[in-house]
């Protein structure tokens, strides 16, 4: 069976001809050695032209096409194409891999670069959003992310000279990047008029901000900033493609084929046009050039590399060269040289020295060549081309001999006969030709037989014959020379061939796979003397094979590095060396053979390091020289832990054996659940029963998990014992003999590993994402929780030496490996392990980076590289064969490891070579451990052996036997030497746990003690307990009865082997007999104490699946099967008496009732029905009667009493027990998810409340309480253990922490309703880019409006008057200065509608901050000046400032943002310094819809956002690294607030719509607890507003009703009733003293307010009165300096209250709800005016800086005007009402209602005679105030298509401009309202005031992305050259004034929301305000004038 190994020789890559120049550039580098790097197909290729030598670098298993060099230049960074493309660096010394950059990327990594230190490396992705990335690439881990570009990136480059900035170009962009936090934000650069916007291909940074770029039309563009300021023209006269920065200054390359070179200043210094020198050809085009000293290195398309020296740069090397463009199919080796030939696409063929390394001749053709072969001499080399014809050349001098064209098709292969008289040539046409060579190659025959194309031919020996394969598949045979096809195969029976290039064929069956008919090899070639075959294939491998090989499927090596399709492979003439070509790569890769005599001498070479090995894992040969699998091992290998989603499984398995499949993965409940809510609402509406107050509590597990996991049982440091069962970490107290539980899983635990210290312990899951627990073995508390990368379970976890990593495998197909740092929770590296079952993974105790992994049929030994695992398998050697592995440890020293094998061997490696194997157990060695001076090992043949530290000798076994059974055992042996599957030493002992479920302790001295035991493999269902004593009984598929002790001795008192499996067992009412039902059908009696039998029936063929005796005398005995029938025996005489038919499905319960009449059953199809006893007369009893009758035991899930105890999602699960207590008031159930609930009895009604318990994995599948109900015993199906549940009554309710979760369902009542809160909830944030107009225009926007000619356009000279003003101006000054800028100077305004907790001291009281619109404000209390942080794009909703010294007025704020892409529009976060407004970090984040709450840790350094999304994702952050540390959903419904505890970093409290969350962050996880309620009576979970924090783990939590709950850990402890008569909004902890503050809604009242100040635990009060003059005060943040209370209410005020004297301040005033229609500014003074819809008018003072006075209207307010002399003013309101007040006195001088709908602007004539009133009505109406006050309507103005939106009257009053809501401005006569319409006369109108947005002098204000949005407001400056607008985007922006030209250049200005209602310049044009519509706030600009 030779051909079922790999052939035992090998090929080493010795050299690769060729550079990739097409499509990639930049790539060409000398490293520190000066060495050139650079790659080809998949290979990095270091070549160093000293020594004409090449070093490879194979880590890539696809196409190369980026590479970047290290600033120290040893190492490299390259990345590569594929679906899951990754970046290696690498050291260019050794070729060895140093990190692996992964998981991020798709379809491949176009640019990449390294930062000035290296530290950190960039990359771009090939995806549609051209991702980039920012890696700490040591670590292997991504610092930051964000889509690049929608168009291709070209380059990318650090800045050099400034930190944190990089520059990214491409096609028709360049973009200057900030990277903070974790957010890298862009700014497009701007070309301006400086050059043209085009594709920018290269770019180098230079200092000062300056970047210099390369462009495709060959000039170098210059920038500065973001700014282009500069270009130098035709510095090249195509395309750019490559720049490269040195010291001495730049060089650059180009498509016409020039290097230039530049100074530091970019004068040019010199050109190197490469066309010119005697190497060069037109086309040449330079793809890279890099500079160092003297050197330039060049490399072109067309994969030539020159070098060139400076002082003599007309004569530069060609030091590579290779094939270029088109594909490479075409190769020949020379018979009796060492040369090769190839011939390409390219039109070129090319000899090459394959020992000089180098190509020795090339002559160019007129066509593409497809294929070559030189005559047997040598003398003569034929080519085939495309076109159909053949040239052969003289190879001497490359002259032509013939040239003949006979065929149309392409010629594909041809080749010279063995005796050199004839060639073949074969071609697409399916035909091959024969010509003689002598005469001068004359056709003289013809093969006609295929069908297909000519893919391969070979002659025979003697040159008689001729074999072709085709396209199709065929091999066909000729006779020479005249081509008839040979039809009879006999007379082939002798005929040797001259070569063996044929695919198919007996010889080369082997090389397909078993089952595949794909056609996907190119090329191969045998070597006759070797015995081997080289083949090639379209996936870039090349493969050595034995010759012949036979049989499909054969092993084989492989060997990578060409890209895609290898085409052609051959050996050489003497079969030294292989060369390979390929196609897409161009490249000839030449193989050093290295024969199996010499691989002896070679051991080093055998592995080579690649992240695919090289002996092929895929060869699927039958394994029959492998031993069978153990049986044990076999079963395992099936286990798959996947869980079926679908759960209706129940009927299809009458049988119920399924243990894994019958259970959805726990995590996919809450989604049930949600599919499950239509149901839950018509449920809520009826009231439902509470949970019970009795409890129980995990006491006690019989069980371990030894049958499919091994090494999971170890000694704590303390000398307990750890190990797992279902789903619970138990940790056994062996003198005590008493257990503690870790329940934090939440299904099945599959292994264990203990930390080197041995108190903390790894616990691995099954799950869909399934999780690693490290948890404490003294406090069984989590310390991590490690998930994310695993899926549907983790099998092995290990610890490394120094305690601080864990390694982990998974079960999925890839078996991942992943190794963690745990305690950050941080994955560092990850790698798929293997295709077959892994069940092991060791880390190397020396080397932290090093670990092994073995399982079936391998071992692997890896090293860590940043972010992946570089594997290299076992080496046993040529004739080795390696075993499944099941167990391994490492040695003594480092290199030394051993492996337990499947035969029963230890094998003994050293590195990854085995030196020698070892016998050590019959059967598998499961088990091993190493000791300080030797090892210990445990097998299947139930021996422990010890052994010396060499695995010399054995020193002792112990067998493990009864005999052994030291007295003190817990249980008993279940057989002799039982399979041993874990063992560990400590205490002087050592420790075994046994595939039976059995833990014994054994002396060194040999006495064994059982400590723990329990059922073995196979579902436990049947359960009973003993009507009077601690007792219980259990059968299982096992085939086992026992008998366990529940009082406190817990062990097993008897077990007893069934001849089958049984389902259910029951004792009789005198507890002496114990009947048992088997699954053949039959059941029998046994003694109770001795369990021997005393009668036995077999009357049934299905499994027996209920067994009752009769109450009292036990006179009958009920046996139910899943025949669907239930018989009667009578137990005296022992005959069957009746029979109870009438189920239609299997019988799953049955009970009696007390008078033993009675038979209640339970059947699958969910009856419940009625029997008596004892005939089986079936009864017919109606529910409401069977509610009166008394039953003597209650096991029944069926019928009105317990119809509450099915869940919800009852279709998907089973409810498979129930049982009552003797008092009849709790009922337990157990059902398929695991869980263990208690219900109040009777359960009537839908979905009872409950308290439910975890700790069983799988089903439960029966539940029993014992005789005096102190115990509750439950057993699982598939999880094997028996678990008892002490049971707490009422009395003893403990606060102590209860295992229990409560019930599924929030509770229906509802948490409370209040106005605020709802509106909160139902909010929607605008986002900005997103916003849609505020006003319901219609119409043609004006930028898309056609102008009409004006009538006469004018002549160039013209005699008309010169055009007027457009507007009046007001003497500003002499000289018109225009306004260059403005600067925000003051806000009015507070976020308090929506806003939480954002108003707080800094400075000691100082200075306050708090937030509106988009900006961040500081208050100076003293002074009244506002600083502004305007980093934010988009509205803040959550501002948090940090409290801890370290970081001294640090603040975050999060924003609303869009979807969480991580793009610039993204909700982010910004940490920022209060007093120099620097942002330290930006953290984008994927909380769309943005971020509603955020907080600082109590050491400052971590910081908790709460998102918006539909989950409230909750996110913790280490801010300063802009590292997200741990994110989870938080609750489906709104989160308010979420706070760190004030002395914690880990714990934390989300309060909100209806719950309140007690949360921990364990490593990289975070765990949550629900509140829980049910400790007080009549205690309902409210919606929680607030949230503060007391010592003793004390939390509060304000809630929508007024209350405060007052919770210890996450119990509810008490309540405080009405703290507030209304929602308590507001909560704050002065960290100082504890006091704390609440602040809710309320009337303000004698004795109440909305503030409270409160003592540490909440019990005295004293309540402060805000003075505001509100009829309610809605307090929505408080805060606590020194003695004084800092409050921001819902109405935007800001009041500071003092403590002593309760003193009010009001600091801050804003209007409360907007949107502010109505700006006015004083015509004289800087004050104005705002009217909102809050109903208020208010007069500021900008030098003031306050609001002076307001009014109430009443109503909403729109628009506001003063007149000319500022002494009235107009006021419209919402309702068509206007009032006129006069300004000192502000009483009301006339008020009028005229119209129904809003007044949208009022406007006084200059000349004051006239009121202009535009409405909603389409109108306008004029009033005369020289009348007085009685505003009789003068004229309106009609035909006005639209409502009005501004009106300008003209400076003689005579005319008004009217701009309306179709987009069309009007002109009016004043006071006619007539239409003026001639445009000559309106050209000529001169205005007083220009507040419109429409008309041609504003066009250009209308910006190009106005499609859903509009341009709201308008005003020119008084000086008539400037002009401000607001919009629906949020911005201000300056234009120049008239702007006639579409999309005018402007400046825009950043910070208000989304819509600028209104703008106005105050007088002598000093300041802007501006005021919004969503953040009801007004910004005041300050004007910064151009200078004179």
């Amino acid at each position: 069976m030779a051909d079922r190994s790999p052939p035992n020789c090998h090929l080493r890559l010795e050299w690769v001809y060729g550079y990739r120049g097409h499509q990639c550039r930049n790539n060409l580098y000398y490293t520190a050695a000066k060495e050139i790097v650079y790659f080809v197909a998949g290979v990095g290729v270091v070549y160093s032209p000293r020594e004409h030598r090449q070093k490879f670098y194979l880590g890539h298993q696809d196409d190369i096409i980026s590479l970047a060099l290290h600033p120290e230049r040893v190492l490299v960074a390259t990345g590569q194409v594929g679906k899951e493309p990754y970046i290696c660096v690498w050291d260019s010394y050794t070729v060895q891999t140093i990190s692996v950059m992964k998981d991020v990327h798709t379809h491949g990594i176009a640019c990449l670069a390294f930062d000035v230190d290296g530290q950190r490396l960039l990359s771009v992705g090939l995806d549609s959003k051209n991702t980039i990335c920012v890696w700490d690439w040591r670590k292997g881990k991504m610092l930051s992310m964000a889509p690049g570009h929608t168009d291709r990136i070209f380059d990318i480059s650090w800045d050099l000279y400034q930190p944190n900035k990089l520059v990214s170009c491409g096609v028709k962009h360049i973009k200057f990047w900030s990277l903070c936090g974790n957010s890298l934000t862009p700014k497009r650069g701007v070309f301006g008029k400086t050059g043209d916007l085009q594709t920018i291909l290269c770019l180098a940074c230079a200092r000062d901000e300056v970047t210099y770029s390369g462009a495709l039309n060959g000039d170098i563009y210059v920038w500065k900033g973001i700014n282009l300021i500069r270009t130098i023209q035709g510095a090249h006269a195509a395309g750019i493609f490559s720049m490269n920065a040195c010291e001495e200054g730049f060089a650059t390359g180009g498509r016409d084929g020039c290097v230039r070179l530049w100074d530091l200043n970019f004068k040019p210094i010199t050109v190197i046009d490469l066309r010119e020198t005697d190497q060069g050809y037109k086309g040449l085009s330079v793809r890279s050039v890099c500079w160092r000293g003297d050197h330039i290195l060049v490399g072109t398309q067309d994969s030539e590399i020159f070098e060139i020296v400076v002082h003599e740069r007309n004569k530069p090397f060609l030091i590579m060269q290779g094939h270029c463009e088109g594909e490479l199919w075409a190769l020949a080796v020379h018979p009796t040289k060492p040369l090769a030939m190839t011939g390409s696409d390219d039109r070129s063929v090319r000899i090459w020295s394959l020992i000089d390394h180098a190509l020795i001749a090339r002559c160019n053709m007129e066509e593409p060549i497809r294929c070559a072969a030189v005559s047997t001499d040598g003398i003569h080399l034929a080519l085939g081309m495309k076109d159909g014809s053949f040239t052969v050349l003289r190879v001497r001098d490359m002259t032509e001999v013939v040239h003949i064209k006979d065929r149309k098709e392409a010629i594909h292969e041809l080749k010279y006969s063995s005796d050199g008289n004839f060639l073949a040539v074969g071609s697409n046409d399916s035909s091959v030709d024969i010509y003689g060579v002598v005469q001068r190659y004359k056709k003289v025959g013809e093969c006609v037989g295929s069908s297909s194309f000519i893919t391969h031919m070979d002659w025979s020996l003697d040159s008689k014959y001729l074999q072709t394969n085709d396209g199709s598949g065929k091999r066909l045979f000729y006779r020479m020379p005249g081509g008839k096809e040979v039809i009879n195969k006999e007379e082939l029976k002798g005929v040797q061939w001259a070569s063996w290039t044929s695919i198919s064929g007996l010889e080369v069956n082997g090389i397909w796979p078993k089952y595949s008919e794909i056609n996907d090899i190119n090329s191969v070639d045998a070597n006759f003397m070797g015995q081997v075959l080289v083949t090639a294939d379209d996936y870039g491998i090349v493969k050595l094979f034995r010759y012949p090989c036979l049989r499909k499927g054969a092993k084989f090596k492989k060997y990578l590095g060409h890209s895609a399709h290898v085409t052609n492979v051959r050996w050489s003439h003497d079969y030294q060396w292989v060369i390979s070509i390929g196609g897409a790569d161009h490249s000839v890769f030449q193989w050093k053979f290295v024969p199996e005599r010499k691989l002896k001498d070679a051991l080093h070479i055998a592995p080579q390091e690649s992240l695919v090995d090289s002996n092929s894992e895929e060869s699927d040969s039958d394994q029959s020289d492998v031993p069978e699998l153990d049986s044990e091992i076999e079963q395992e290998t099936q286990l798959t832990y996947r869980r079926q989603k679908d759960l209706l499984f129940r009927y299809a398995q009458l049988q119920r054996t399924c243990i894994f499949s019958a259970k959805v993965y726990k995590e996919d409940l809450p989604q049930l659940k949600e599919q499950c809510k239509e149901k839950r609402k018509t449920a809520a509406s009826k009231r439902r029963e509470r949970a019970p107050i009795n409890s129980i509590r995990l006491h006690f597990v019989h069980g371990y998990r030894g049958y499919d996991c091994r090494s999971n049982l170890f000694y704590t440091q303390t000398g307990e014992i750890v190990y797992h069962v279902a789903a619970v970490g138990v940790v056994y107290n062996r003198q005590q003999n008493t257990q503690r539980f870790y329940l934090g899983h939440d299904d099945d635990i599959l292994c264990l590993a203990i930390h080197p210290l041995k108190d903390y312990v790894a616990t691995g899951q099954v799950g869909r994402d399934c999780s690693i627990h490290i948890w404490d073995t003294e406090t069984i508390k989590p310390l991590s929780v490690l998930k994310g990368y695993h899926q549907y379970g983790v099998c092995a976890v290990d610890f490394s030496a120094d305690g601080k990593r864990i390694a982990s495998v998974g079960i999925d197909d890839n078996h991942t490996i992943v190794l963690w740092d745990w305690r950050k929770g941080e994955k560092l590296s990850a790698i798929r392990g293997s295709k077959d079952k892994i069940f092991v993974v060791k880390i190397n105790p020396f080397m932290p980076d090093k670990l092994i992994t073995a399982g079936i049929k391998h071992i692997k030994f890896w090293r860590r590289a940043g972010g992946g695992l570089i594997g290299k398998k076992g080496y046993v050697g040529p004739m080795g064969k390696i075993d499944t592995m099941m167990c391994a440890v490492y040695g003594w020293t480092e290199e030394m490891s051993f492996s337990g094998t499947s035969t029963g061997d230890v094998c003994i490696w050293r590195d990854l070579f085995l030196i020698k194997t070892v016998k050590a157990h019959d059967g598998p060695v499961f088990s091993m451990h190493a000791l300080e001076k030797g090892f210990v090992t445990g097998g299947k043949d139930g021996v422990v052996a010890l052994w010396d530290d060499t695995f010399e000798r054995c020193l002792k076994t112990y067998a493990i036997k009864r005999a052994a059974l030291a007295p003190g055992s817990k249980g008993l042996l279940l057989e002799d030497n039982p399979s041993i599957r874990a063992i560990s030493l400590g205490h002087g002992h050592i420790l075994v746990g046994t595939k039976n479920g059995e833990i014994l302790e054994v002396d060194k001295s040999g006495p064994i003690t059982l400590l723990v035991q329990g059922h073995m493999e196979g579902e436990v269902w049947g359960l009973a307990t003993h009507p009077h004593l601690p007792i219980c009984a259990t059968v299982s598929d096992d085939k086992t009865l026992r008998i366990w002790d529940l009082s406190p001795s817990h062990c097993m008192l008897a077990v007893r082997k069934l001849k089958k499996g049984g389902r259910c067992c029951c004792f009789s009412p005198d507890g002496k007999a114990l009947a048992v039902g088997l699954n053949d059908g039959s059941f029998l009696m046994v003694n109770s104490d001795t369990l021997e039998d005393l009668v036995s029936f077999h009357h049934r063929k299905d499994v027996i699946s209920e067994i009752r005796f009769s109450p009292g005398a036990g006179k009958y005995l009920a046996v139910a099967s899943y025949d669907s029938f239930a018989d009667i025996y009578n137990v005296m005489s022992s005959k069957r008496v009746g029979i109870c038919k009438g189920a239609s499905s299997y019988i799953t319960h049955m009970d009696w009732d007390i008078r033993g009449k009675l038979l209640q059953v339970n059947t699958g199809a969910k009856e419940q029905l009625f029997f008596e006893a004892p005939r089986g007369k079936k009864q017919i009893i109606p529910s409401i009667e069977a509610e009166k009758i008394s039953w003597s035991s209650w096991t029944s899930v069926l019928g009105s009493c317990c119809e509450g105890i099915w869940p919800i999602i009852g279709e998907v699960t089973d409810v498979t027990a129930s049982c009552l207590t003797s008092d009849s008031t709790v009922l337990a159930t157990g059902d398929d998810f695991g869980f263990v609930k208690l219900f109040r009895y009777p359960a009537k009604g839908k979905y009872g409340k409950f308290k439910r318990y975890v700790a069983h994995s799988t089903h439960v599948t029966n539940v029993r309480w014992t005789h005096d109900d102190s115990l509750l015993v439950s057993v699982g199906g598939g999880d094997t253990s028996l678990m008892l549940w002490t049971h707490e009554m009422e009395g003893h309710r403990e606060t102590r922490q209860c295992d229990s979760e409560e019930s599924d369902l929030d509770s229906e009542e509802d948490g409370g309703y209040d106005s605020d809160v709802t509106r909160e909830n139902e909010i929607n944030y605008t986002i900005k880019a997103l916003s849609t107009n505020i006003r319901p225009m219609f119409g043609i926007k004006p930028h898309l409006q056609q102008k009409e000619p004006s009538i006469d356009e004018r002549p160039p000279v013209s005699r008309a008057l010169p055009q007027p003003e457009k507007l009046q101006t007001n003497n500003v000054g002499k000289k018109k200065r225009p306004i260059e800028d403005l600067v925000l100077e003051l806000v009015f305004g507070y976020r308090g509608r929506d806003g939480r907790n954002n108003v707080h001291y800094l400075n000691d009281g100082a200075d306050i901050i708090y937030h509106t619109a988009s900006v961040g404000i500081l208050y100076n209390v003293a002074t009244g000046s506002q600083t502004f942080y305007q980093e934010h794009n988009d509205d803040i909703l959550c501002l948090t400032i940090n409290q801890h010294p370290k970081f001294i007025n640090l603040v975050a704020t999060g924003q609303v943002g869009d979807s969480a892409d991580m793009s610039a529009t993204a909700p982010c976060i910004h940490v920022w310094d209060a007093m120099n407004k620097q942002t330290l970090s930006v953290l984008r984040c994927y909380h769309s819809k943005g971020v509603c709450s955020v907080g600082f840790s109590a050491t400052g350094k971590l910081l908790l956002s709460v998102g918006l999304d539909p989950e409230h994702t909750i996110t913790i952050w280490k801010w300063q690294e802009g590292a997200k540390i741990a994110s989870r959903a938080g609750h489906n419904q709104r989160i308010f607030v979420a706070e760190f505890r004030p002395d914690s970093d880990t714990q934390f409290v989300s309060v909100g719509v209806k719950h309140v969350r007690f949360w921990t962050l364990a490593g990289r996880a975070l765990l949550s607890k629900k509140g829980q309620t049910s400790s007080i009576e009549d205690a309902r979970m409210q919606t929680m507003l607030s949230v503060a924090f007391g010592a003793n783990n004390l939390t509060f939590t304000g809630t929508i009703s007024g209350d405060v709950c007052v919770w210890k850990e996450h119990i509810l402890n008490r309540i405080v009733g009405k703290a507030h008569n209304g929602p308590i909004f507001a909560m704050y902890t002065t960290l100082r003293d504890g006091l704390i503050v609440t602040g809710g809604k309320e009337r303000p009242s004698k004795e109440g307010g909305a503030v409270k100040l409160w003592d540490q635990e909440l019990r005295r009060c004293r309540a402060f009165r805000l003075e505001t003059g509100q009829i309610i005060d809605c307090v929505r943040s408080v805060c606590r300096g020194k003695g004084k209370i800092l409050v921001g209410t819902k109405n935007a005020e800001i009041i500071e209250v003092g403590e002593k004297n309760a003193a009010c301040n009001l600091l801050i005033n804003g209007h409360m709800d907007g949107p502010i229609w109505g700006l006015a500014t004083h015509p004289s003074r800087d004050v104005f005016l705002s009217a909102a819809d809050d109903g208020t008018v208010r007069l500021w003072d900008i030098a003031d800086k306050k609001m002076v006075n307001k009014v109430n209207l009443g109503n909403a307010a729109q628009t506001v005007s003063y007149s000319p002399e500022g002494d009235m003013v107009a006021i419209g309101m919402k309702n068509g009402e206007f009032i006129i007040l006069l300004v000192n006195s502000l009483k009301i001088w006339g008020k009028k209602r005229d119209r129904r709908s809003a007044i949208q602007d009022i406007r006084f004539s200059p000349d004051s005679h006239y009121l202009a009133v535009g409405s909603s009505e389409n109108a306008v109406d004029f009033y005369d105030l020289t009348l007085g006050p009685t505003l009789n309507r003068a004229s309106y103005c009609k035909d006005i298509p639209s409502f009005v939106i501004q009106m300008d009257f003209s400076a003689d009053s005579c005319y008004l401009q009217v701009s309306t809501g179709s987009y069309k401005r009007q002109v009016y006569e004043v006071p006619s309202g007539k239409q003026l319409l001639d445009q000559i006369l309106i050209d000529r109108i001169t205005w007083a005031t220009w507040t419109s947005v429409l008309g041609d002098e504003v066009v250009g204000i209308w910006s190009r992305h106005a499609e859903k949005a509009d341009v709201n407001c308008a005003c020119v400056s008084h000086s008539g050259i400037s002009l401000v607008t607001g919009d629906d985007f949020g911005m201000v922006k300056l234009f120049d004034f008239p702007c006639p030209e579409k999309f005018a250049k402007h400046k825009r200005f950043l910070g208000h929301s989304a819509h600028v209602t209104n703008i106005r310049f105050t007088s002598g044009d000093r300041y802007v305000v501006s005021a919004g519509g969503d953040d009801s706030s007004i910004f005041v600009w300050k004007c910064v004038h151009m200078p004179h």
